[in-house]
Order: C-alpha cells, then structure tokens, then sequence
C-alpha cells in the first residue's frame, strides 16, 4: 500500500527530516528522491523581492493528493509526500519539497519529475511577485505546460 502524504504551511521544512519520513519500517525501498524548489532572486528579466504564494484551503490539499494518487497509479512507489508552503516568502526561501520513495531509481526519478510538473500545472496556487517595478501576478508558462504533456500518451 502506498503512503502519500501532503501538508500545505506557512512554516519552513526540514528537507532532510521529511526524507527519513519516506522510509518504511520494512526496508522495501532501495531509493528515494526529492527535489526542494526555492524563491529566486531574479524571474523573467526583473528582481524579485519577495513573492506570496495564496492558495484555496482543502482544494489545493485535494488536488496535490490527487496528483500524488495519479504517480502511485503509474508507478511502484512505497511512498510520495509533497509539502508546499503559502504566504509571505523571501529571496532563499524554500518553497516545496517533493520525495519519493520506491524499490529502484528509475521509479523515484520518474516519480517525483511527474509529480513536480504537474504540480505547476493542476494545483491551485497563485503567486505575487514584489519587483522594483511593483507588485505582479506570476502567469503559469508554457513551458510548464509542455513538460506535463510528455507523461500523458
């Protein structure tokens, strides 16, 4: 059975504690994977200041499990957890953590890019970017968009 696990906070995380998390009690797994995803400094030629992340409280919880039940579905996984955090941001910070844990590499790999991509496509944040130039909407790329295309098909 696979453990799937999501928490949507305004708090920081602990990269390396939620790694140990996705280890089992039985040992089945021979590899995790994680991607951690921070505040950059610069996005689309400008500064960044900051950035605030809003979301819907219990849809955007939704929607990452169901992500996160779509991985599970395509691959042998032990376990997935995605923790994405909302509110006020700065330059450095850390802004999700995606791991996943399974018997062999190529599964954990596979695994998380699939839960990433799709995470900048379906869940149901908006980002605000405070720049010199004032305040703006961040609009979802088509790059985004492309790299989630190649896992339907």
């Amino acid at each position: 059975m696979n453990n799937l696990s999501v928490s949507v906070q305004t708090e920081d995380f602990d990269a390396a504690c939620l790694q140990r998390e996705l280890l089992s009690a039985s040992h089945e797994e021979g590899a995790v994977v994680a991607f951690t995803g921070y505040v950059r400094s610069e996005n689309i030629g400008q500064c960044v200041n900051n950035l605030l992340l809003e979301h819907y409280p219990g849809m955007t919880e939704r929607s990452i499990l169901a992500i996160l039940s779509q991985a599970a579905e395509r691959w042998p996984i032990v376990a997935a957890s995605v923790v994405h955090r909302v509110g006020p941001l700065g330059v450095g910070d850390q802004i999700v953590w995606v791991g996943v844990s399974s018997e062999h590499r190529e599964v954990a790999f596979s695994a998380c890019e699939f839960v990433m991509d799709y995470l900048k496509n379906e869940a149901p944040f908006w980002k605000k970017e405070s720049t010199a130039k004032g305040d703006r909407w961040v609009e979802a790329r088509a790059t985004d968009a492309e790299r989630a295309r190649r896992w339907s098909g």
